[in-house]
């Protein structure tokens, strides 16, 4: 592989078509403000760079970043890349990762609205994240201890599952199919409505009007806080272990709690049943 070291690139498409790079300490700023750095690339490896520029990493196959920096300036960072590693950096640009595949993500600090869009095969472990529409339409995201604030997260996704982590988050899981969320946090308002084969197990849900409109809803073991108007219209499965404000319409299935404020009935259709369990869970 050929290294280059303590290099600026500031033109465009500095790097084009490059394969078998190793990037030690190299800068992408400058009075040019060249776009595409690192178009068409293959087998980059990127340390301690600094990237200020537009568009770098394009259509690359086997790509390596660590311990490196992309500013605000960095947009649309790495757009229809595959085979990706990103370790301990901070990617700050707006529109980081579009249909991009097969991508581990560890230790870093994002700060990207529209972030991960329409990405296939994600691992991202002991991440903080900021975000608005955040990994919408994605799938096969596989999520631990990841610390999100952000609004409309992980709509439209599928096949995910997600562990020990938190999220604040408005609007989030809308229209998510197939995911488990497992030792979570989850806070917001108008929680995963007209999501699809969703399960939370042991996750602690915080947030007005939860749930509603959901198909193939589970809850094993969870805890709602200031949950009222839950479960609206949707089919349900759910042990909840907290008191909670009110249950409006389920439309189907068991939902078993200690103790509920209000059971609203206003729809001859709601036939879901809701079981007070004082001790447990009902098996």
């Amino acid at each position: 592989m050929k290294t280059i070291n303590y290099m600026s690139f500031d033109n465009e498409r500095a790097l084009y078509g490059e394969s078998g790079l190793i990037l030690n300490r190299c800068r992408f700023e400058g009075e040019e403000d060249g776009e595409s750095a690192c178009k068409e690339c293959s087998d980059v490896i990127a340390k301690e760079c600094f990237f200020d520029l537009r568009y770098p990493f394009w259509h690359n196959q086997g790509l390596k970043i660590a311990n490196s920096q992309m500013t605000e300036n960095c947009r649309a960072a790495l757009w229809y890349s595959h085979n990706i590693e990103i370790t301990d950096c901070r990617l700050h640009g707006i529109k980081a990762l579009r249909e991009c595949g097969n991508v581990k993500i560890s230790g870093c600090d994002i700060i990207s609205p529209e972030f991960g869009w329409s990405v296939s095969g994600m691992e991202m472990t002991g991440c903080t994240a900021e975000s608005e529409y955040f990994m919408m339409r994605s799938s096969m995201l596989t999520f631990n201890n990841v610390v999100f604030k952000g609004r409309y997260s992980f709509q439209y996704i599928e096949n995910s599952k997600f562990e020990d982590c938190v999220f604040n988050t408005k609007d989030a899981f809308w229209h998510a199919k197939n995911v488990t969320l497992k030792n979570c946090i989850i806070e917001g308002e108008y929680l995963a409505w007209y999501s699809e084969n969703v399960t939370f197990d042991h996750c602690r849900i915080v947030g007005t009007q939860p749930l509603c409109y959901c198909k193939g809803l589970r809850l094993v073991e969870c805890e709602m806080i200031d949950a009222d108007l839950a479960f609206e219209k949707s089919d349900v499965e759910a042990c909840v272990t907290t008191t909670m404000i009110s249950v409006k319409n389920p439309l189907s299935g068991h939902i078993c709690v200690p103790s509920v404020g209000e059971i609203i009935r206003d729809d001859e259709n709601s036939r879901g049943e809701v079981i007070i369990c004082k001790n447990s869970c009902c098996a």
